[in-house]
């Protein structure tokens, strides 16, 4: 059994501030990781992604991004950033180690993992939430003939290039994914189930994440009702385009359901412009039909289901519901922050962005570890 103060579990985003913020503070540390590479999630991203947040606000402890990355880093940008981030700080994760099982055990914790087992009085659960792709379930889908991915597959819109896609969903990876087919000669359409919000990416050149960090102060009914009529003038009426508007606002649907709203790169200009159809939740498919609920119907080529993924904690974490749960909140508002030597880091999902929210938690956790090493 190999011991060590702090065990981080992940190599990306999250593991590599926390490892940073620990070695920061003369913190003993270990950090396990399943996959060879060290921010191996975003090596396997589509393409066209970049971040949806400027990197002026999305820049790790410690280390800034260079003057030559664009204001919204891309895919291969961010990738760069974290192995630069990696080699700066020396951080060597045990690769090709897949935790099995991790249990409080005495005064510790034991993971079990692929090659062998470790305890650690401290555990950082640098996981994420986006581990898990969801199923999608739709009636007759086994007799769909064409392709069918989930959006965490897709690569690129050459791929499909020609052919019909259905889209289904409407979040950030969803809007993206339908540029970057149209851009590549698909036609793409949208199955959009439920009513959305949408929000600029920009506000008059200024990223919108800087006016939501001073929003986010407030309540989420009061930041929302300041921000509705300037949303309202800068995206137009959504119902014209064929989406339904949620009652609530975006700082709401952060807060209850922790899910980001669509942040507008062009995907509504494309909707506009009829290059992006739009079609309400789908019913069922008979064949290369797709059948929806409003008694439409469209043949498709293709399909590409950017339907999320599954919000449990790992199956493998063996702790109570309420604890597993709480790791999810942010920090200030954690009822177990720290309880037994457990921290979430990038589990949480806010409306300021996650990098920037993952380098709080990243420097809180360490701190409040070197506070409870110190002799006593």
């Amino acid at each position: 059994m190999e011991t060590t103060r702090t065990l981080i579990i992940g190599a990306s985003v999250a593991g590599l501030a926390a490892a940073a913020c620990l070695q920061q503070l003369g913190l003993d540390y270990l950090i396990l990781e399943k996959e060879a590479c060290v921010a191996a999630p975003w090596r396997r991203h589509y393409e066209r992604l970049h971040l949806h947040t400027d990197k002026g606000l999305s820049q790790l402890p410690y280390k800034p991004f260079d003057r030559a990355v664009s204001r919204y880093p891309s895919r291969e940008q961010v990738v760069a950033y974290l192995e630069a981030y990696r080699q700066q700080f020396s951080i060597e994760p045990r690769f090709h180690t897949e935790v099995k099982s991790l249990r409080r055990e005495g005064n510790g914790w034991i993971a079990q993992t692929t090659q062998g087992t470790f305890r650690a009085a401290y555990v950082i659960m640098a996981t994420g939430v986006y581990g898990t792709p969801k199923t999608l379930n739709i009636k007759g889908l086994n007799t769909f003939p064409g392709k069918i991915i989930h959006s965490a597959a897709y690569q690129t819109g050459r791929d499909f290039q020609g052919q019909r896609v259905l889209v289904i969903g409407f979040g950030n990876s969803a809007g993206d994914i339908a540029v970057d087919l149209h851009e590549h000669g698909a036609m793409p359409a949208m199955a959009v189930r439920a009513p959305v919000n949408v929000i600029p990416r920009d506000l008059l050149g200024i990223p919108i994440l800087r006016v939501s960090i001073l929003l986010s102060k407030l309540p989420a009914r009061v930041a929302d009702a300041l921000a509705a009529p300037l949303l309202r003038f800068l995206v137009g009426d959504i119902t014209k385009l064929g989406l339904q508007k949620r009652p609530d606002g975006p700082f709401a649907q952060i807060q209850r359901e922790g899910k980001i709203p669509l942040l507008d790169c062009g995907t509504l200009h494309h909707i506009r412009q009829g290059n992006i159809a739009i079609y309400p939740s789908l019913d069922h498919f008979e064949g290369a039909i797709a059948h929806f609920s409003d008694g439409q119907q469209a043949p498709f080529d293709a399909v590409v289901a950017a339907v999320g993924y599954e919000p449990s904690a790992p199956n493998w974490l063996v702790v109570s519901p309420n604890r597993a749960a709480d790791l999810k909140r942010q920090l200030k508002h954690q009822r177990y922050f720290g309880h037994e030597g457990l921290y979430g880091c990038g589990w949480y999902v806010g409306p300021t962005g996650l990098f920037r929210e993952i380098g709080f938690e990243a420097q809180a956790i360490a701190q409040d570890i070197a506070q409870k090493e110190k002799p006593t």
